[in-house]
C-alpha cells in the first residue's frame, strides 16, 4: 500500500544572518489510507514547523515530501494552494471561522475557491453539517455557537472537499473538557468511517486517543518510549 503521506529524511533549518536554527533534524514518517496518528511534543520541539510542512503551508530546507502520491517538496506557492484546498482539510485551534458569515457559508468557503457552483455548494455544505450534528445549525453565525459547535463547523469545513489528509493542529487547545471529549468522539467517528487523521497537540491524553502516537522534540521524531524513528 502507498501512504497517503510520506516524509523521507526532513529538515527545516531557519536563518537569520549568521544564525541558523534546526527545527527538524531528519524526519522519516509514512502514514497510510485510514490511520489516525498523533503527534506530541512541547513548545520549541519542532511540532509547529512539522505541522506546517505536512500541510504545504511551508516547504523543508532538505528532504522529500509525498501527499497521495505528488511529490510536494519542490512545489511553487501557487501548486502548494492548490493542494492544500483539494488535498488537506484543516482544523485549528482557533477555529478560524468567519464572523459574518453562517456555518454554512463557512464550510462553503473550500468549495468557492475551488470554483464548485452555488447549488453543489449548498447541497455538499448541508451534508457535512448534518453529518458533524449541525444540520438545525446551518444558518447560526459563529457568535451564536459554542466553542464545541464552532469546533464541528470547523470539521465540516475541513471534511467538505473530500480531502485525502484531515490535519487537526491542536483542536481541543480551547475547548473546555465537556467540548473536547465531543471533539475528540467526533474525530473517533470519523476515523472509523474511514478517514485519514493528523492530530498535532502537546496534552498527553488528547494524543492517546489515535491509534498511534509518536512524540517529537529538539526536532527529533520518536515513539513515546523514545525510540528515534
Amino acid at each position: 500500500m502507498t501512504p497517503i503521506l510520506s516524509l523521507r529524511d526532513i529538515h527545516k533549518t531557519y536563518s537569520n544572518g549568521s544564525i541558523s536554527l534546526e527545527a527538524l533534524r531528519g524526519i522519516d514518517l509514512d502514514v497510510d489510507e485510514g490511520d489516525y496518528l498523533a503527534i506530541m511534543g512541547p513548545s520549541g520541539s519542532g511540532k509547529s514547523t512539522l505541522m506546517h510542512i505536512i500541510g504545504c503551508l511551508d516547504i523543508a530546507t532538505s528532504g522529500r515530501y509525498e501527499l497521495a502520491g505528488q511529490d510536494v517538496s519542490t512545489m511553487s506557492e501557487k501548486q502548494l494552494a492548490v493542494v492544500r484546498n483539494k488535498s488537506i482539510g484543516f482544523v485549528f485551534q482557533q477555529f478560524n471561522l468567519l464572523p459574518s458569515l453562517t456555518a454554512q457559508q463557512n464550510v462553503e468557503l473550500p468549495l468557492v475557491y475551488a470554483g464548485v457552483s452555488r447549488i453543489e455548494r449548498a447541497r455538499r455544505a448541508a451534508e457535512v453539517l448534518e453529518a458533524v450534528g449541525l444540520g438545525d445549525r446551518m444558518a447560526h453565525r459563529p457568535g451564536e455557537l459554542s466553542g464545541g459547535q464552532q469546533q464541528r463547523v470547523s470539521v465540516a469545513r475541513a471534511l467538505v472537499n473530500n480531502p485525502d489528509l484531515i490535519l487537526a493542529d491542536e483542536p481541543t487547545g480551547n475547548l473546555d473538557s465537556v467540548s473536547t471529549e465531543d471533539v475528540l468522539r467526533l474525530l473517533a467517528g470519523l476515523h472509523e468511517r474511514g478517514r485519514t487523521i493528523v492530530l498535532i497537540t502537546h496534552e498527553h491524553d488528547v494524543a492517546l486517543q489515535a491509534s498511534r502516537t509518536y512524540a517529537i522534540r529538539d526536532g527529533l521524531l520518536s515513539t513515546l518510549d523514545g525510540s528515534t524513528l
